[in-house]
């Protein structure tokens, strides 16, 4: 059976809610102010696409593949991404809510998360290399044998790494921020 292609489509103020976006692969595509809340996007493939404005709370993405898929101020709360296809996963988040979303052992490098709120989010065994996380806020975010080699935290506020628990080789942190890697240290820091 062949999957449809679709390229270079906008989908504008959609309720997938109603009638779900069909299996195939999308390219180029934008979906702008859509709401996918609680639908299935598994085996779905998204190439260089960009979701703005849209809820995709609570959607199940077995399969699904993202890559190149750029999210701004969306909606992406419990959603699994560890779930999805891991070869050529590639995202990046601006003015994005992803609270109590996980990335369990994702491959992720580069990743930009821009203004986003993290409260909650699993990165447990993900690889975040050389990641910006830039005015993000990471209360009670879980970093557990995370690779954050060369990130960058120096504007994001509320996170606890423990340096033994997690690589952190010339990770990037502000003197504020610095705190936030001796929470596990039971310090008393004035």
């Amino acid at each position: 059976m062949n999957r449809p292609y679709i390229e270079d489509k906008v989908f504008e103020r959609v309720h997938f809610t109603d009638k779900p976006l069909p299996l195939g692969d999308y390219e180029y595509c934008r979906f702008e102010n859509c709401d996918f809340s609680r639908t299935d996007l598994s085996g779905i493939h998204f190439t260089e696409c960009s979701f703005t404005g849209s809820n995709l709370s609570m959607v199940k993405l077995h399969k699904a593949s993202f890559n190149g898929v750029q999210f701004r101020e969306c909606k992406l709360l419990g959603l699994h991404f560890e779930d999805c296809d891991s070869v050529l996963f590639s995202v990046n988040f601006g003015h994005c809510q992803l609270d109590l979303s996980s990335f369990f052992q994702l491959k992720m490098k580069k990743t930009l998360f821009s203004n986003c709120s993290l409260k909650e989010v699993d990165f447990t065994e993900a690889d975040l290399t050389a990641s910006v996380f830039d005015h993000c806020d990471l209360i009670r975010a879980i970093f557990l044998q995370t690779v954050l080699d060369k990130a960058d935290l120096r504007t994001s506020v509320h996170f606890s790494i423990d340096p033994s628990r997690n690589k952190v080789k010339k990770t990037k942190v502000s003197a504020l921020g610095l705190a936030g890697f001796l929470n596990a240290y039971d310090l008393d820091i004035s």
